[in-house]
């Protein structure tokens, strides 16, 4: 499947904008809304859009603290990588999770109420973690960027 103008241009469009209604949203890519419609679910089943959600602010909800946790593991001592990734996704606490080649194996985004329960957290659940060698947190002090949209080029091809 090729993305055509019409297709990065939704995909534009809905990454700006989620909540658009399909009616606006066919207004703007110049086709009717049942065609737009279509489109935008033939990009689903292709898995070009993977899902809709709302973006929350954390500290709204009381998390004050983002640390970015970089983790080495003991190769030596770990039976498989595969069990890592799934104790990592268990931990609620963590809400993003990146395998990386580099100095460190993982880095985790890790969201807590305050510095006491980010501590609780270290100590009771990721130091627990059979495989771990090393963990060095650092603390978000402020959001300079954060990128939720990739802007297709119109002049591009995209095979998806």
């Amino acid at each position: 499947m090729v993305l055509d103008r019409i297709d990065k241009k939704i995909l534009n469009t809905l990454q700006e904008n989620g909540k658009i209604t399909n009616s606006k949203l066919s207004k703007i890519v110049g086709i009717s809304a049942p065609a737009t419609l279509e489109r935008v679910k033939r990009l689903e089943l292709a898995g070009v859009i993977t899902h809709f959600t709302a973006v929350v602010n954390p500290e709204k909800i009381g998390l004050s603290i983002i640390a970015m946790v970089n983790i080495s593991l003991n190769l030596s001592n770990l039976s498989s990588v595969a069990v890592i990734k799934e104790k990592f996704m268990a931990l609620d606490e963590v809400i993003e999770c990146y395998q990386i080649a580099g100095a460190d194996d993982f880095i985790l985004k890790v969201a807590a109420r305050d510095i006491k329960t980010y501590g609780e957290f270290m100590n009771k659940k990721l130091t627990q973690i059979e495989g771990i060698q090393i963990i060095k947190s650092s603390f978000i002090i402020d959001n300079v960027k954060v990128k939720k949209m990739f802007l297709l080029d119109m002049e591009e091809e995209y095979r998806v």
